[in-house]
């Protein structure tokens, strides 16, 4: 699949396309019904799917704090993106100079003149263009005056429930694991690069491989019962996601202790699976307490990992 950064990477080859646009946060079941049909649809018509999102999300950038927590990052969208069939994936940075395109300039400018779409697939309460006047009529005349077609996405359901980002994060926030989960069609994960952390754990038997969390929020915080994939490998694990307060720690981020496992993942990829909560971060009045407690946690872990 390829990746196109920024609306200075469009180039010529990439004229014709049938698109959709959208966060796609977390790459839901929701999600991946509506880019089934973007793909087949555009196998039939000969030509690459091609997907829209954006980078900051528009909330991120306009009301920060207010931003809902993001399920997943742009490595991850790329890799469901891909897994699904899609031809390219358009990044578009979203700054105030795109937020200040008209509605009428997204559409006849860059949707058509620069990507010349010939199909789009959006939801019926996509907003766009400066001050949010664009909607989905106005796209449906812009079709018939520029010559491609638009389509709505229809809400996809599960048990009667609406599948979207927000019912993902509930589930997160409520910790049910398998709801969210099936909502997915995949368990929940956070996957990045082992960075190089202050190496307490291994002065206490319990070296940890550290994730920074590059998210505005993180979705869930607490300590864990995971499963790691280290390369093809399949480990099971107990992880801290929070600040780490008890030793005053200033970035969120993931600690994972993986069971039974030696050898140096600096610097590599891997992909944390959150199974079941144990309990919250805390802070405790000293390293010793501390020390105890991840002994309880790992003995936690290994029971509810016991028949995964």
């Amino acid at each position: 699949m390829e990746l196109i950064r920024g609306l200075h990477n469009i180039r010529e080859q990439h004229r014709g396309c049938v698109l959709t646009i959208g966060k796609f946060d977390g790459v839901h079941l929701g999600h991946q019904a509506v880019l089934s049909q973007v793909v087949e649809k555009a196998k039939k018509m000969g030509l690459p799917s091609t997907v829209m999102v954006f980078e900051p999300q528009p909330e991120e950038l306009f009301t920060p704090e207010q931003a809902p927590a993001r399920l997943s990052l742009l490595r991850d969208k790329y890799t469901q993106l891909k897994a699904l069939g899609i031809d390219r994936l358009l990044c578009v940075k979203f700054d105030q100079h795109f937020a200040a395109f008209s509605a009428t300039d997204f559409v006849e400018n860059l949707l058509v003149a620069q990507l010349g779409i010939q199909y789009l697939v959006v939801g019926d309460d996509f907003r766009f263009g400066k001050g949010r006047v664009g909607d989905f009529a106005m796209l449906e005349a812009e079709g018939k005056k520029c010559q491609f077609d638009v389509v709505s996405t229809q809400s996809f359901r599960l048990e009667n429930c609406r599948i979207s980002s927000t019912a993902v994060r509930d589930a997160l926030h409520q910790d049910d694991f398998n709801l969210a989960q099936q909502m997915l069609g995949r368990p929940f994960t956070i996957a990045g690069k082992v960075l190089h952390g202050d190496k307490r754990g291994r002065t206490i038997g319990f070296p940890t491989a550290n994730l920074l969390l590059k998210r505005c929020k993180a979705p869930v915080n607490g300590v864990f019962a995971v499963m790691i994939t280290v390369k093809d490998k399949q480990c099971s694990g107990v992880a801290n996601i929070g600040h780490r307060p008890t030793v005053n720690g200033q970035r969120s981020q993931l600690e994972v202790h993986i069971f039974d496992f030696s050898g140096d993942l600096y610097g590599q990829f891997i992909s944390v699976a959150l199974v079941s909560k144990i309990r919250q971060e805390m802070k405790f009045d000293s390293f010793e307490l501390l020390h105890q407690q991840i002994q309880k946690d790992a003995l936690a872990a290994k029971a509810l990992l016991a028949n995964c």
